[in-house]
């Protein structure tokens, strides 16, 4: 899909447009109503919905179809990225009322490294077509990671800093506590962080190293840095009223990882078939349609298992409680 400036000009200002006017809306400290965050969340997916209907009508069929394929591949992959988040804020005791302004500008942050990410990543493809197998095997790694990680059914209860947020908190220091939504005041004569900016710097740069499977993913779906960057940015924007949308169903969510595995190594397989066919080796290529039908199939069988499963785990853990409370209720009698 051949994309001029003017229109590369003319969506980053539509999408700061879009992002200025949830700043202004929210811009007042608030604890977030599930209303609230349901109806921003529908709008963002909405206006989506919207632009990849655009590039359809002016398009065609396969760059709107890679658009619906990499948002839905970003929007699962981003879902994950939202108990890392919960970590965080209950690691920095961020106040309820300020979660939602942490959040915006952190996936601001996000989305500025990941362009970057996209830039790079679309003129080394540009240049080396043998990084299709690299992103490919390293895909299929992180899809059985993710396996391993899930049958071990091990929760990360704590969450470190990386060593360039720490090297900025040694070298600027940090306040003892919260100055509203002030992100550095004067200590002791010194100019210092305050919390605020620490936990935007944290979940800015922890995006990044979710960025490290992502941006192959969508680049298994197609290699329009257009279209990989926007549904990036659809992505990200709407994740700060997902989080707290779903926030307290993220625990119920227990088979996600066994599907982001399965789309990661779909994908993986996808880009080697690729790299063969780049190749000249007669091998047969999956289509956008057969992966975004792949896709979905894979999220809507997640979620329906998962459900399902924690449905009975805490029907276990009930009539568990309720068989260890009758002894004692008699013992009481």
């Amino acid at each position: 899909m051949e994309v001029s400036t003017t229109l590369w000009v003319l969506t980053i200002v539509g999408l700061a447009a879009l992002i200025a006017v949830d700043f202004f809306i929210g811009r007042k400290p608030h604890d977030v109503s599930i209303k609230e965050a349901g109806i921003w969340t529908v709008v963002w997916i909405v206006l989506a919905a919207l632009f990849g209907l655009g590039l359809l009508v002016f398009g065609g069929g396969q760059p709107a179809g890679e658009f619906f394929a990499g948002f839905i591949t970003e929007k699962s992959l981003s879902v994950d990225n939202l108990f890392v988040f919960v970590l965080i804020m209950a690691k920095f005791a961020v106040p309820s009322q300020y979660q939602q302004r942490v959040l915006l500008i952190g996936v601001l942050i996000a989305l500025v490294l990941r362009a970057i990410f996209i830039a790079a990543g679309a003129a080394i493809l540009a240049s080396f077509s043998w990084v299709f197998y690299l992103f490919g095997a390293f895909l299929i790694w992180t899809a059985w990671k993710l396996i391993q990680e899930a049958r071990a059914n091990e929760e990360d209860e704590d969450w470190e800093e990386n060593k360039l947020l720490k090297a900025a908190e040694r070298r600027f220091g940090v306040a003892d506590r919260y100055h509203g939504t002030k992100l550095w005041i004067q200590q002791n004569g010194k100019r210092v962080m305050t919390p605020m900016l620490v936990v935007m710097l944290a979940i800015g740069s922890t995006d990044v190293l979710f960025a490290l499977d992502s941006i192959p993913a969508i680049f298994g779906l197609t290699q329009d840095p257009y279209i990989v960057f926007t549904a990036n940015a659809f992505a990200l924007m709407g994740l700060r009223q997902l989080y707290f949308l779903i926030g307290g169903l993220l625990k119920k969510l227990v088979h996600l990882s066994y599907g982001l595995s399965i789309i990661l190594g779909f994908i993986g397989v996808k880009l080697v078939l690729h790299a063969l066919h780049e190749s000249g080796v007669h091998v047969p290529e999956i289509s956008i349609p057969v992966s975004l039908g792949v896709i979905c199939s894979v999220l809507i069988v997640t979620t329906i298992t998962s459900l399902r499963a924690s449905k009975k785990q805490a029907a276990a853990e009930a009539a568990q409680e309720r068989s260890e409370g009758a002894p004692k209720d008699s013992i009481d009698v």
